[in-house]
């Protein structure tokens, strides 16, 4: 069986969830990087669009198939690679960790990400990107802080990582760099220095990506 294609690019939060979700599971795949911001953004090309017509990163070619959307591609992996799994056996437990990587996947992360943030440059000036993105960032952790008080173990539900946790590991990444206060999350900031011990989201690390700059890496 052919090596899944994974088309990424080293700082995308959406591609960083695949990456931890194929090493979580202990795939080998070929990464393909694709600049956002290289040549106008590499995403753009005619071979790219032809892959995913959003223009956006993650896509992986696996079993034949060509998947976008972060979320959806790991719910595929979870399907057809069920070991070790990513959601819980639980049908509450399973929707609370669905509904945690939503919160980041369709709340928080899509207000912050390069497109609307350029967009914001453009119309309101560029000094204001960073406060922009970091009000959204904390509105979103206001809420799922809350959530997790009732729901967190080690990870965001109970003692075993889930898709909630690969949704918020790379968060804080988006978090850091807009200067969000972490000090107001104590329940998130114990989790991810948690992942982050983990084989699967050090691997996964943008530092340890082939496309990585060479001042960034670990």
């Amino acid at each position: 069986m052919a090596r899944p294609i994974l088309y990424t690019y080293f700082r995308s939060s959406a591609s960083w969830r695949v990456r931890v979700a194929l090493a979580y599971k202990g795939l080998e795949y070929e990464s393909r990087p694709i600049s956002l911001i290289k040549d106008g953004g590499q995403q753009k090309s005619a071979e790219y669009t032809a892959l995913n017509p959003l223009q956006q990163v993650p896509c992986l070619i696996i079993d034949g198939a060509t998947l976008t959307q972060s979320l959806p591609i790991i719910e595929y992996l979870e399907e057809t690679r069920p070991n070790p799994p990513l959601l819980p056996k639980d049908p509450v437990l399973r929707a609370k960790a669905r509904q945690t990587a939503e919160t980041i996947n369709a709340f928080t992360q899509p207000l912050s990400n390069s497109t609307v943030l350029g967009l914001v440059g453009e119309w309101c000036g560029e000094d204001k990107k960073e406060k922009w993105a970091g009000i959204w960032i904390d509105k979103g952790f206001t809420g799922l802080e809350k959530v997790l008080e009732k729901t967190a173990g080690k990870y965001c539900i109970g003692d075993e990582i889930t898709i909630a946790d690969v949704a918020l590991g790379p968060q804080i990444f988006n978090a850091n760099r807009f200067k969000v206060d972490m000090t107001k999350f104590p329940i998130i900031s114990r989790i991810v220095e948690e992942l982050y011990k983990h084989e699967a989201f050090k691997a996964a690390d943008p530092s340890r990506q082939p496309d990585c700059p060479e001042e960034l890496r670990a």
